[in-house]
């Protein structure tokens, strides 16, 4: 008994000592934080994203309060009112912020797609990949286990019934984080209101990408010749949009009636009107010209 009763006095007394010493400790070695490091943190969007380029919201505020290098634009999600505001409270000038937003670059179904083997595993794109590049066909499409979807901090992305996923344009903030972790690179940001957007990301030439995939871009061009603004280059066999031109100059894509394919498509309600003037103008044009040659058979006759 009296053995028990040294031995928790011993412990207390122990213990009494090391928390004099910790206490002690962190007095000395205590280092003064900065109150407006907080402040900084608390008014940023908390998503942990890394689109800034540091690991999450606090060591960006550390780094913007404390380095005068440090932009207060840098957070991509917060879009001008937040870096405005950042500004403000860091005593700098905030720089333009372009509003963009993720723009899936496949549109080859899962359920349709060509597969290469039966993928049974762990439900991650980047895991799959790891077995032969993946289980679709087409080695630069979709996975489509969502891997994107669950990366996403604002709740912006979903998995559609086709198995591709699905942007909502409204929670989107353009961090680019699901663009980071997808392994086959599907996921671009792209300027908010760009009309057009090649839908593909396929580099094969244009059997090769048209064997495994009836809607992949098969960089034969057509689309670059026939925009007026010079808003389309050919890069490794796939068609590359400059949303720029595209938005400030183009009011009527007709490049969408040129793809064979249909790899390019409208993004914008705008651009979606057009294209259906430029198809049903298309379709009426081929009409009268079957008309005619129905009219001139039938002379001959």
């Amino acid at each position: 008994m009296n053995i028990a009763i040294m031995v928790v006095i011993v412990m207390t007394v122990i213990g009494l000592i090391f928390g004099l010493v910790l206490a002690y400790a962190n007095k000395v070695f205590s280092i003064e934080v900065n109150p407006l490091i907080h402040i900084v943190e608390d008014v940023l969007p908390k998503g942990q994203c890394g689109a800034c380029g540091y690991a999450g919201c606090m060591a960006y505020a550390e780094a913007v309060v404390n380095d005068p290098n440090v932009s207060p634009s840098l957070c991509i999600p917060g879009k001008k009112p937040i870096a405005d505001l950042v500004a403000d409270l860091t005593g700098k000038a905030a720089a333009a912020i372009e509003p963009r937003v993720a723009q899936i670059k496949c549109n080859n179904a899962i359920s349709e797609s060509i597969k290469k083997y039966n993928y049974i595993g762990v439900e991650d794109c980047i895991a799959a990949s790891m077995v032969q590049g993946g289980p679709k066909g087409c080695q630069y499409g979709c996975i489509g286990l969502g891997t994107c979807a669950r990366s996403c901090p604002f709740d912006a992305l979903h998995m559609g019934e086709d198995g591709l996923p699905v942007v909502d344009e409204v929670k989107c903030t353009g961090c680019g984080k699901c663009s980071l972790i997808c392994p086959k690179h599907i996921i671009g940001m792209a300027p908010i209101g760009s009309h057009v957007g090649v839908i593909c990301n396929s580099k094969d030439k244009g059997n090769a990408a048209k064997k495994v995939c009836a809607v992949a871009c098969i960089g034969c061009g057509l689309c670059a010749k026939s925009c007026p603004y010079d808003a389309i280059k050919l890069e490794n066999n796939l068609a590359m949009v400059d949303d720029h031109i595209c938005i400030e100059k183009c009011n009527n894509p007709l490049c969408l009636e040129k793809c064979p394919t249909g790899a390019i498509l409208p993004l914008t309600e705008d651009a979606r009107k057009a294209f259906v003037v430029i198809k049903e103008a298309a379709a009426k044009a081929k009409a009268e010209k079957d008309a005619q040659k129905a009219e001139k058979a039938e002379k001959a006759e």
